[in-house]
C-alpha cells in the first residue's frame, strides 16, 4: 500500500500571545498560552481541499496557522522563567496530509511535536495536552454545522 510520508513544517514559538477571543480574555488570569506560529497558510489549504470537494466553507482562525503547546494552568513564575529560554525559538513539527479529523464542527490536523512534549515536561506539564497537538483548519459557522457534520459522516461512511 502507497504511504505518504510525513511532512515537516518549522514555525517559532510564541509565549503568551495577544488576547484575540473571549475566552482567552476571561481565562487569562490563570491559563498560560504558548503556540508555534507557522507564517503560512497551511489551514487555508487544507480548508480549500474542503471547500473544493464538499463545497464546505469553515470560518478561518483568529490566530492564523499555528499549534497550540500550553493552554494549561499553571504557575505564573515558571511560565514566565520557560518564555525566556523558548520563545521566539524555531520549532519543528510533524503531521500526516491524510490524518485530517472532525468532530462534525471543528475540523484539524493531528500534529506530531517531539520538542514540544520535551518543552511542556520541561515546564512540569504532561508531554502531551489533553487535546493532543493539531492545527486547526477551521470550523463551521451555525449556517453550515448541519453541513459539515454530514460529510463528517458521508467520508466515515464511505471511506473517503
Amino acid at each position: 500500500i502507497f504511504s505518504l510520508p510525513m511532512i515537516s513544517v518549522k514555525g517559532k514559538l510564541n509565549f503568551s500571545p495577544e488576547d484575540r477571543t473571549k475566552k482567552h480574555r476571561n481565562q487569562s488570569s490563570w491559563k498560560r498560552i504558548a503556540m508555534i506560529n507557522t507564517s503560512c497558510d497551511i489551514d487555508k489549504y487544507y480548508a480549500w481541499f474542503l471547500k473544493t470537494r464538499f463545497n464546505l466553507e469553515l470560518n478561518k482562525n483568529l490566530r492564523g496557522s499555528h499549534i497550540t503547546i500550553i493552554s494549561d494552568r499553571m504557575d505564573r513564575d515558571i511560565f514566565d522563567q520557560g518564555s525566556r529560554v523558548f520563545h521566539g525559538k524555531e520549532i519543528e513539527f510533524f503531521y500526516d496530509p491524510k490524518d485530517i479529523n472532525s468532530s462534525g464542527k471543528h475540523w484539524w490536523i493531528s500534529v506530531k511535536c517531539p520538542d514540544a512534549e520535551n518543552i511542556r515536561e520541561s515546564f512540569g506539564l504532561k508531554r502531551n495536552p489533553y487535546f493532543g497537538f493539531h492545527l486547526t483548519i477551521g470550523h463551521a459557522n451555525e449556517k453550515n454545522e448541519y453541513h459539515s457534520e454530514y460529510i463528517v459522516n458521508q467520508i466515515k461512511r464511505f471511506g473517503i
